[in-house]
């Protein structure tokens, strides 16, 4: 059985779709004949956790474990919550205080490319005995935080262990990072650093079509796309809610502000009083406050139910349970290639999609070619409202269904028999 080594800074108890990817890889590897060892820092600062994930972890799996020391931990003594919205990357682009702007210069330029650098030299002097222990030749890095892949950069040149380098996001061209109000020098670096971890991997790994195509243009090494996945046996028996329920799983950051969807929404009920009594907004995860306002602009107050951060299983309940689920995201070139994790658990929740996105979107993309709901731009509202009136009536019949096909290709297990063919 082949052995690789998994580094990764996100792992249980971190919640969220960022500990996912590899936490169902890792469960499934070993079906494929590859043994999976991980590394994860020892005390990492997690924004969010989900202590319910443990349970999927391999029982038999190795794994090995470091020191961290993060900055995070000493912004906190001057303020905790801003501390752990910017590490979320949740950025307040409005009205930020003087805190959160030093915050973010220093992150962006102190901290290249990321406030974890510093588990970067430790982790290769502890990680060379480990593959030589192990008899390990090959590591997969994944990122964000991108410091992860300057770990394996450097296990590469020590251990000469062949690198698979996976990107959950792109680096230099993701929307957050033209925020950390870069100085020229810093944003060079940046560039530097993509470059040199695209062109010294042995193979990339990304999530989507959109950054294969960007990295293309960075480097000649083979570019591989897996996607994100599923990884539910769900059969569709759920109990609907008797509401109306319009449900949002995740972080609604700063920018996913889709107005329009607003704005019809309040339209709606304000013509209809049945309307009225059946509408509810469900928001589990954090929402921004630029995206609150809007919609209380818009008269929708009575209508919301904030449910907070679920785990992992209850966020699938949710999916589950709700008439229509909301998939939004900024509407920029920057996000086009963005697949989020949740869209395939919103397909397998058997549950029609709304999506708003910009155009060329390549989730909405997937949700058109899979039938698994209605994709609109930043700029619909005769149809989006439309749209919303037939799916309500046929909530009103009982008859609000998703017809999504095709959907197994996109099961952890399938993929990671895509992923156990590159090793």
């Amino acid at each position: 059985m082949k052995k690789v080594l998994v580094i990764t800074y996100y792992w249980p108890p971190a919640g969220g779709p960022g500990v996912q990817r590899w936490l169902k890889f890792v469960k499934y590897l070993q079906d494929f004949e590859v043994e999976p060892i991980v590394y994860i820092p020892e005390n990492p600062h997690y924004p969010i956790e989900d202590a319910t994930l443990a349970s999927e972890i391999p029982k038999s799996l190795k794994v090995y474990t470091q020191p961290l020391f993060e900055p995070y931990g000493l912004a906190k003594v001057f303020s905790s919550k801003k501390t752990k919205r910017i590490s979320s990357g949740i950025i307040q682009t409005k009205n930020q205080s003087f805190f959160e702007k030093i915050m973010l210069w220093v992150r962006g330029n102190f901290f290249i490319p990321d406030a974890r650098k510093y588990w970067i030299k430790p982790s290769v002097k502890y990680l060379t005995e480990v593959i030589s222990k192990e008899n390990i030749d090959t590591i997969i890095t994944t990122g964000p935080p991108h410091s992860v892949h300057l770990i394996g950069r450097q296990l590469k040149k020590d251990a000469g262990v062949t690198w698979l380098a996976d990107f959950r996001d792109p680096w230099t061209s993701i929307g957050y990072h033209k925020e950390l109000k870069l100085t020229r020098s810093s944003e060079k670096k940046h560039k530097e650093l993509e470059r040199a971890v695209l062109n010294e991997a042995d193979r990339i790994l990304v999530t989507s079509n959109t950054t294969k195509l960007e990295f293309e243009e960075l480097t000649k090494r083979p570019i591989s796309v897996i996607t994100n996945g599923y990884d539910s046996d769900y059969s569709g028996d759920a109990h609907l809610d008797r509401n109306f329920t319009i449900s949002h799983i995740g972080s609604l950051l700063t920018g996913r502000n889709p107005k329009n969807l607003w704005k019809v929404l309040s339209q709606i009920a304000a013509e209809d009083a049945v309307f009225r009594g059946d509408l509810q907004l469900e928001f589990m995860g954090v929402v921004s406050q630029d995206v609150m306002d809007s919609m209380y602009r818009y008269e929708l107050g009575p209508y919301i139910k904030m449910l907070g951060y679920g785990s992992h299983a209850e966020a699938q309940r949710k999916q589950q349970r709700s008439q229509l689920l909301l998939m939004v995201e900024i509407d920029s070139d920057e996000t086009k290639g963005i697949i989020p994790g949740k869209l395939f658990e919103y397909m397998v929740a058997k549950r029609p999609i709304l999506a708003i996105g910009p155009e060329g979107w390549e989730a909405g993309d997937i949700i058109k070619n899979m039938n698994a709901g209605e994709v609109f731009d930043y700029k619909a509202q005769t149809e989006l409202k439309k749209t919303i009136l037939e799916w309500y009536t046929a909530f009103k019949k009982g008859k609000i269904i998703s017809e999504s096909t095709d959907i197994e290709k996109y099961s952890r297990k399938s993929l990671t028999q895509e992923l156990s063919k590159l090793l």
